[in-house]
């Protein structure tokens, strides 16, 4: 398997190839060369797998340069009941109402579903570093849950460091929290004066810096990353086969969203022949995807237009994934891709015609919005009627999932978070707190370690290159 750039300047290299880069030279998005499909004796065959056999299955179709014995070593590694709340299932299917369930992806160590992609991440670092006898500063941006999973998983790495943007302020208190009291050497918080498409774009900046990219061996962790988009793709398949008997029922997804990383792993899954009938999108009041999938526009909000709202992970008005779809979606065209692109550099917006309008039919994708109205009716229904608690962002998929619910087909709402991540707004919704585990207890009270730096890619460059201590 082959991977290329979304804008068409970067030859085919192998998974190990990409692994440790992030984005292409060219600036696209690296995606394998064409979709492996899977029919229903494989769905068969892989229906009653453990989680780490279904990861090194449908990881095995997309990786042939990393022998398998050492891939099955690294998803065993990866995906063990201890690293996740002692549930061998890792990513448990539960009934919430008819024809609704949500996939419980809450258990791992920073109780968001960015473990599941991160643990497999970090310990793949590890052993392809290990391989090359080589080094890596790692670079990302969080709107929340990213930093925190990423920091877990890489903490302590050998011959890794971790620079991990985040805007100041617009995080929950717990993911704060969670990120600046990592007191690890290796781990750097830094904290940009400004929105999370700020953190966003000076990633992209240092990345497109090619001779400073390899002086320091930057690569990234966020879901430009293949790899780490590529683990998400597992869990998908995870929840299909605990909600279906048969190997041809058709279920719907439904994906709450902001840089279409998590919904892109389902339109992987789906374009590789898994029986999903619809990617529910939701989106919250910063709903640059809702508009483009009901109108064709992509349209980039500017910092100020980007609202602070209380499914804070969403907030976001870039989507750097979304350069993947759009990419299938012109029917692999990358000269049509890296225009389109560019548009959006220049003018912050782009438009299908109405032939390339016409092809999104194809991809299964319905799109809905919800607001922090929608978010706190929807928690305290949910409490109400079932004694759950679940978190604003899975809050907001269970509101467009209801909106677009079809009785013939079952709903899988994907869960974002533990409620007691966003603690203020469960207290709003329910008039009591979040459960918490216990070993977190007093989380927020600990010491912190971060620093504060203005929306400035060469300022950046200089606490790279300060810190670099590899």
């Amino acid at each position: 398997m082959k991977y290329v750039s979304t804008r068409g300047e970067a030859a085919g290299r192998g998974f190990a190839g990409i692994l440790l880069e992030g984005l292409a030279p060219d600036g696209g998005l690296y995606v394998p060369e064409r979709y492996p499909r899977v029919d229903a004796a494989m769905l068969a065959a892989w229906r009653r797998l453990s989680y780490p056999d279904l990861a090194f299955a449908v990881m095995s179709l997309f990786i042939d340069d990393i022998p398998a014995a050492d891939l099955r070593a690294l998803v065993e590694k990866s995906y063990r009941a201890e690293v996740f709340g002692g549930d061998a299932r890792i990513a448990p299917l539960r009934a919430l109402e008819p024809g609704v369930f949500v996939l419980g992806l809450s258990n791992g160590p920073t109780l968001a579903f960015k473990d599941v992609a991160m643990q497999f991440l970090g310990h793949a670092f590890e052993y392809e570093l290990g391989r090359r006898g080589g080094t890596l500063d790692v670079l990302g941006a969080t709107s929340g849950d990213t930093g925190s999973a990423a920091e877990h998983a890489l903490k302590g790495k050998r011959g890794i460091e971790v620079f991990m943007l985040s805007p100041l302020g617009r995080m929950s208190p717990f993911q704060q929290a969670q990120m600046f009291s990592l007191q690890d050497a290796n781990i750097h918080n830094i904290a940009i004066e400004g929105v999370f498409d700020d953190c966003q774009d000076l990633v992209k900046a240092v990345s497109a810096d090619l001779e400073f990219k390899r002086a320091h061996s930057i690569g990234t962790v966020n879901s430009i990353n293949w790899a780490r988009l590529l683990a998400q793709v597992v869990y998908y398949f995870a929840g299909w086969f605990q909600a279906t008997r048969s190997d041809d029922e058709l279920v719907d997804f439904a994906v709450p969203t902001g840089n279409f990383g998590n919904i892109c792993a389902g339109h992987v899954a789906r374009s590789m022949g898994l029986p999903i009938r619809r990617l529910l999108l939701a989106t919250n009041e910063n709903d640059v995807l809702d508009e483009f999938f009901r109108s064709g526009v992509y349209r980039v909000r500017s910092a100020a237009e980007t609202h602070e709202t209380s499914s804070p992970s969403m907030d976001i008005s870039k989507a750097s994934n979304f350069e993947r779809f759009v990419f299938d979606a012109l029917g692999r065209n990358a000269a049509r891709t890296r225009a389109l692109f560019a548009e959006v550099e220049a003018r912050r917006v782009f438009a299908f015609d109405a032939g390339e309008r016409a092809r999104i039919g194809a991809f299964g994708f319905v799109s809905g919005r919800s607001t922090a109205a929608d978010r706190l009716a929807t928690i305290a229904d949910v409490h109400r009627r079932f004694g759950e608690i679940i978190d604003p962002h899975t809050a907001d998929a269970l509101k467009v999932a209801r909106d677009h619910a079809e009785p013939a087909t079952p709903v899988i709402v994907l869960e974002t978070a533990l409620a007691a991540k966003f603690n203020d707004t469960i207290r709003a919704a329910i008039g009591s707190d979040a459960p918490r585990p216990a070993r977190l207890a007093g989380l927020e009270a600990l010491p912190r370690r971060f620093t504060t730096m203005p929306a400035d890619v060469v300022r950046l460059k200089a606490f790279i290159a300060e810190n670099d201590r590899r």
